[in-house]
């Protein structure tokens, strides 16, 4: 009996952070993400399937600079990669109302994303978005007492 080995997910995921991302590039996002997509963490207001992706992708171009994502650890289970990983760089553009403040950000990411025949269905994700806007204001966060 001959198995074929599928496509690599963890590989997949990856390219869509560290290569297509900071790229804005849209056409190689539609070959590694599904039509279909549904991402459960887009903004409101965010076109269904491949759009919610690409349209958020997008933000991000206009929004930031020199963007980076640097993948610290990766899970694989079955159909499901997981990532943490930091995303950084500088706010250049309008960030949700936010006018560009020049500022550098890094700040720490976790999805988790279903793959079906070598493309991505389905997302979640927790982000530090409160920790982005703390770095991109200039506001100090409280200290855990």
């Amino acid at each position: 009996m001959t198995t074929t080995a599928g496509p690599d997910i963890t590989s997949i995921a990856r390219r869509v952070l560290e290569d297509i991302f900071p790229a804005d590039d849209e056409a190689a996002l539609a070959e590694v993400v599904s039509a279909d997509f549904v991402n459960h963490e887009a903004p409101s207001g965010t076109p269904p399937g491949l759009g919610s992706v690409a349209g958020f992708m997008h933000l991000l171009a206009r929004a930031f600079s020199d963007q980076q994502w640097t993948i610290h650890h990766t899970v694989t289970d079955a159909d499901t990669v997981v990532l943490y990983c930091t995303h950084s760089g500088r706010h250049t553009g309008d960030f949700f109302g936010l006018a560009a403040t020049g500022r550098t950000f890094s700040y720490r990411q976790m999805h988790m994303i279903r793959m079906q025949d070598g493309k991505g269905v389905e997302h979640w994700a927790v982000r530090d978005d409160a920790g982005l806007m703390r770095q991109l204001t200039g506001q100090v966060a409280d200290r855990p007492r």
